[in-house]
C-alpha cells in the first residue's frame, strides 16, 4: 500500500452529501394544540364556509382567541396593543353578526377582522420589530404571517408522531389504520352492493344512515384536516418564532422644503378660490343656484365623497411634507405654516360637505349611506385635527393615535341603531306629509330586520314591489311582505349559527 492509500484509507469512502432537515421542538403544548387546531378548522367548516358571515363567524372568533389562549397564555392580554386588538377582535362580530343583522356592517366586519385578527396574533409572537404604530409594520407582520402558515407545514408531523417510551409509538399506526379501514369500506361497500343486488337489498338502509348522517361529516372533516396543518403551523411559529433580523437605526432621511411648499401653496391657493364660490352657493340659496342653472337638490346632494377623497390627499400631502422635508431655514417655515393653511381648509371643506349634506337630509330624509357620511366626516374631521397637531409638533406619533382612533370611531358607530333610525325618519316624513313618496322597498330588502317594527306604522293594505332573492317578482299587500320578513328572521333564528338579536326581536313582532 502506497503512502497515498495509507493517507486516504482514515477517511473512508466518501459520504453523500446531507441535506439539514428542519427540526422541529414539540412539548406537551403542541400536542395538545394539535387536536384543539383541527376542531376548530371544523368548527370553521361548519359555520363560516356553510352558513357564511353570521353568528357562527362571531363564534368562530371566540373559539380562534381560545386557541391562541392555549398557545400564548396570558400573553394574550398582557400588553396595552394586545388589550385593545383583543376587546376589538370580540367587540365587532358581536356587534354586527350577533346582535345586529345589517349586511353593510357585516360584510366590513368581515374584512377589519381578516386584517386584525391576523395583526393580533403576529404580535403576539415577538418575532416583529416594528412597533404597531408605525405602518411599516403591516409588510413586516404579512411576511410573518406567511412564515407562519406556510414555512411550519411539517411542525403538525412532528407533533403527531409518537414519542418513544411505551405503547404511544403505536398510537400513528393505529390512527392510520383506522383512517385506512374507513376510506376502504366508503368505497368496497357501494362497489359490492352495485354488483350484488341481494347484497345491495341487505345494507340498504345501513348505507342510507351512512349516506344521510356521515358522507357530509367526512368531507368536512377531510376539509378541516386540510386546513389543520396551516393553522397549528401558525400557532408553533407563534410559539417559537423566527425574530427578524434588526437593522441599524438610520437617521430620518429629509429634503430640501421647497418642493413641498411650492405644492402646498398651489393647494392652498385652489382650495382658497373653491371655498368663495362654496359660499356664493351657500349664502346665495336656490335663487343664485337658479341663476347658473343648477338643481338646488343636485348641488346639495353631488360632491361629499369627492370631498373625502379630497380631505384625504390633503391629509396625506401635509403628513409626507411635515414629515420628509428637512426641518431647517426658511423653506421648513413655510412648510409648517402652508400645511397649517391646508388642514384649516381642509376643515372647513369637511364642513361645507356636512352643510350640504343636512340641507340634503331635510329635503329627502334619512338614509344607510347618509348616516355613514355624517360618520365619516366626523372621523375625519378628527385625522385633521391630529395633522393639525402634528404640523404644530413635528415629533408627535400621528399613527399612534389615529389608529385607535378609527378602531374606538368603528366600534361607536355600532352602537348607533342606524336602520331603526333610518327607517323612524322615513316613516315619520311620510305620516306627518313632510314626503309624498317612501321607499318601502328600501328599507324591507336593503336594511336589516330593525326597520320592521317602524313599517308596521303604515297601512298594511299598501301595495309594494315584491322581490325574490335579487329581482321583483311582482307586488303584494305591505302586511304580507312585512310578515314574510318576519318568517325570514325566524328561519334564522332556528339554527344557532344564523341567530341574531335583530332576527329574533324581529321573529316575535307581528303575532
Amino acid at each position: 500500500m502506497n503512502e497515498q492509500e495509507k493517507a486516504l484509507q482514515p477517511e473512508g469512502a466518501a459520504k453523500p452529501a446531507q441535506t439539514a432537515a428542519k427540526i422541529y421542538v414539540i412539548d406537551s403544548r403542541e400536542r395538545l394544540l394539535v387536536p384543539l387546531t383541527f376542531g376548530f378548522c371544523l368548527l370553521l367548516v361548519n359555520t363560516f364556509f356553510e352558513t357564511g358571515v353570521n353568528a357562527g363567524l362571531a363564534v368562530s372568533v371566540a373559539a380562534w382567541y381560545g386557541l391562541l389562549y392555549a398557545a400564548k397564555g396570558r400573553k394574550l392580554w398582557q400588553s396595552g396593543e394586545s388589550q385593545v386588538l383583543l376587546l376589538t377582535g370580540l367587540a365587532l362580530p358581536v356587534f354586527s353578526m350577533v346582535l345586529g343583522s345589517n349586511w353593510y356592517f357585516r360584510g366590513w366586519d368581515l374584512l377589519a377582522l381578516m386584517a386584525l385578527l391576523p395583526i393580533h396574533a403576529i404580535g403576539l409572537s415577538g418575532g416583529q420589530y416594528l412597533p404597531w404604530w408605525r405602518p411599516a409594520m403591516l409588510g413586516e407582520r404579512l411576511r410573518l404571517l406567511l412564515t407562519g402558515l406556510f414555512g411550519r407545514l411539517g411542525a403538525v408531523i412532528a407533533a403527531l408522531l409518537p414519542r418513544r417510551t411505551g405503547d404511544s409509538r403505536r398510537v400513528l399506526p393505529l390512527a392510520a389504520g383506522t383512517a385506512g379501514a374507513v376510506v376502504l369500506l366508503a368505497v368496497l361497500v357501494p362497489v359490492l352492493a352495485s354488483a350484488d343486488a341481494l347484497f345491495a337489498a341487505a345494507t340498504a338502509d345501513l348505507r342510507d344512515f351512512f349516506a344521510l348522517h356521515f358522507t357530509d361529516a367526512v368531507w368536512k372533516a377531510i376539509l378541516a384536516g386540510v386546513m389543520t396543518p396551516f393553522f397549528f403551523g401558525l400557532l408553533y411559529f407563534l410559539r417559537q418564532p423566527t425574530p427578524l433580523r434588526r437593522t441599524e437605526a438610520k437617521a430620518r432621511p429629509g429634503v430640501d422644503g421647497l418642493g413641498f411648499a411650492i405644492v402646498l401653496a398651489a393647494a392652498a391657493v385652489l382650495y382658497l378660490l373653491f371655498l368663495g364660490v362654496q359660499s356664493a352657493g351657500l349664502l346665495g340659496g336656490a335663487e343664485y343656484l337658479a341663476q347658473k342653472h343648477i338643481s338646488y337638490a343636485e348641488w346639495a346632494r353631488s360632491g361629499f365623497f369627492q370631498m373625502v377623497g379630497v380631505t384625504a390627499l390633503n391629509l396625506t400631502l401635509l403628513l409626507a411634507a411635515v414629515q420628509w422635508s428637512r426641518r431647517e431655514g426658511a423653506a421648513w417655515r413655510a412648510v409648517r405654516g402652508l400645511s397649517a393653511l391646508l388642514t384649516a381648509e381642509s376643515l372647513v371643506l369637511l364642513a361645507s360637505a356636512g352643510v350640504r349634506m343636512t340641507l340634503y337630509v331635510d329635503a329627502y330624509g334619512l338614509s344607510f349611506k347618509r348616516c355613514m357620511t355624517y360618520w365619516g366626516m366626523g372621523m375625519m374631521g378628527a385625522f385633521l385635527l391630529a395633522a393639525a397637531w402634528k404640523v404644530r409638533r413635528p415629533d408627535f406619533r400621528f399613527c399612534r393615535v389615529v389608529f385607535p382612533l378609527a378602531l374606538a370611531g368603528w366600534l361607536l358607530i355600532h352602537c348607533v341603531p342606524v336602520d331603526y333610525l333610518v327607517a323612524r325618519d322615513q316613516v315619520d316624513r311620510y305620516l306627518s306629509g313632510e314626503s309624498a313618496a317612501l321607499d318601502v322597498e328600501y328599507l324591507l330588502y336593503d336594511l336589516s330586520y330593525d326597520t320592521l317594527a317602524q313599517l308596521e306604522r303604515l297601512d298594511g293594505d299598501m301595495i309594494c314591489t315584491a322581490y325574490g332573492d335579487w329581482d321583483a317578482v311582482g307586488t303584494a299587500r305591505l302586511s304580507t311582505l312585512l310578515e314574510q320578513r318576519r318568517q325570514e328572521a325566524r328561519a334564522d333564528c332556528a339554527d344557532w349559527r344564523t341567530w341574531s338579536l335583530s332576527a329574533w326581536l324581529a321573529s316575535r313582532g307581528g303575532a
